[in-house]
């Protein structure tokens, strides 16, 4: 299934899309009375199959004629992200010099975890802010995204998946110069309208093989990043099982699993990107998104 969140006008709506026919049904009928996404990942097993069932009796729409917003606009805490997560991306991030201050270009031993603030999440087709006051080293980060559905603490790898909802789109956009001056990343992760998400949170059921998924941007035409799930250094598995062992997950928690080569800095000179530039990024069966510097 393919949730979205979507508006028609000033309400926003929860609806499961059908890309193939072009339509979301709007289901908010089916829910409990202020009910998002998130509710919906949380209830699951009680909420699930009335929309299995029920929701292509719902009203539709044209896909193209909604507003789709971020799958979960508000997510109930941080995003939890992980960097230096693909071989060939730690070592463009070690050469730029803004894995200061060693420059290193050697494998992580253990998940890089940071986070990024909820105010950052934008929605697939919206604007970014440039943020010209604070940044002028503006990067793009295409990013397979896990959603939490059982929640719970010390989850071990063979069990990781069965805490897995579904998967999502993220764009984990950056402000490098921030990232460089501050050492420690969630200031340059977190301005407002840098996690470009969506367009659906995809159920996990629909997906054979995350592994195989391929991870792709494309920036004013030109493609820059193309990697397959599997070339993860720290699996989805492993990332789940980390970040559990001392923190309990929430229902609808997101984590960012990191990025491959070819984002800006990895160019020499580096490609940063300005306003009037568009990034697109994609991922198999997740769907695109296609965000424009304001």
């Amino acid at each position: 299934m393919k949730l979205v969140t979507f508006s028609t006008g000033s309400a926003q709506q929860v609806g499961v899309a059908d890309p193939d026919a072009g339509v979301v049904h709007d289901v908010s009928a089916l829910l409990p009375a202020g009910a998002g996404v998130l509710e919906v990942i949380e209830r699951w097993a009680e909420l699930g199959p009335v929309l299995e069932r029920d929701a292509a009796g719902q009203p539709r729409h044209a896909l193209d004629s909604v507003r789709l917003h971020a799958p979960i606009p508000v997510p109930r805490r941080d995003l939890f992200c992980v960097g230096k997560n693909y071989r060939e991306h730690v070592v463009e991030f070690g050469r730029s010099g803004y894995d200061q201050p060693d420059r290193s270009e050697a494998l992580p031993e253990f998940p890089v975890v940071f986070s990024k603030a909820t105010t950052s999440v934008n929605g697939p087709f919206d604007d970014i802010e440039p943020h010209t006051d604070v940044t002028s080293e503006l990067d793009y980060e295409a990013e397979l995204g896990v959603i939490i559905g059982r929640g719970g603490r010390g989850i071990s790898r063979a069990d990781a998946y069965d805490h897995v909802w579904g998967y999502t789109i993220i764009n984990d956009f950056t402000a490098r110069d921030l990232q460089r001056k501050h050492k420690q990343w969630l200031i340059g992760k977190s301005l407002d309208t840098h996690a470009p998400m969506g367009p659906y949170a995809v159920s996990a059921d629909e997906i054979d093989d995350v592994t195989s998924l391929q991870v792709r941007s494309v920036v004013n035409g030109e493609p820059r990043q193309s990697a397959p799930v599997k070339d993860l250094i720290f699996d989805i598995p492993e990332l789940i099982a980390t970040l559990s062992a001392g923190i309990t997950l929430l229902p609808g928690d997101l984590i960012a699993t990191g990025t491959p080569a070819g984002v800006g800095i990895g160019f020499d000179p580096p490609k940063f990107m300005v306003s009037g530039d568009v990034v697109e990024v994609s991922i198999t069966g997740l769907g695109a998104q296609r965000n424009r510097i304001a």
